[in-house]
């Protein structure tokens, strides 16, 4: 386990978002990521998508809450042993959450190497 402040993971998830390619951040809208440290009802996901993915909006999407990536700091630390792995862990987390927002099925994730 390796322990972090809340500021330097912060920066992780920040470095992670700023890989993402300029073509998707565009398409990135009304869309929340929040850390927290776990989720109360599954401890050990690393992170979680809630919303509806832009392959299953209808044209008249409008008037939702923004939808929600949680990536979970308590969760990612527990299984990392490195600050180095833990950067590594949370921008794939990142990724593969953000792959949900956008639509790619779980195993289309794990072939890319976001699982």
């Amino acid at each position: 386990m390796v322990h972090v402040s809340e500021e330097r993971f912060d920066e992780m998830v920040n470095d992670a978002l700023d890989k993402i390619p300029d073509q998707f951040v565009a398409k990135m809208r009304n869309l929340v990521i929040l850390v927290r440290d776990f989720n109360e009802e599954n401890p050990g996901i690393l992170g979680l998508y809630e919303g509806v993915s832009l392959t299953e909006r209808t044209h008249d999407h409008t008037g939702f809450l923004p939808d929600a990536i949680f990536i979970y700091r308590g969760a990612l630390q527990n299984m990392c042993a490195t600050e180095e792995r833990l950067a590594h862990e949370v921008e794939v987390t990142v990724f593969h959450e953000l792959g949900h927002y956008f639509g790619i099925e779980e195993e289309d994730l794990h072939r890319l190497g976001w699982g």
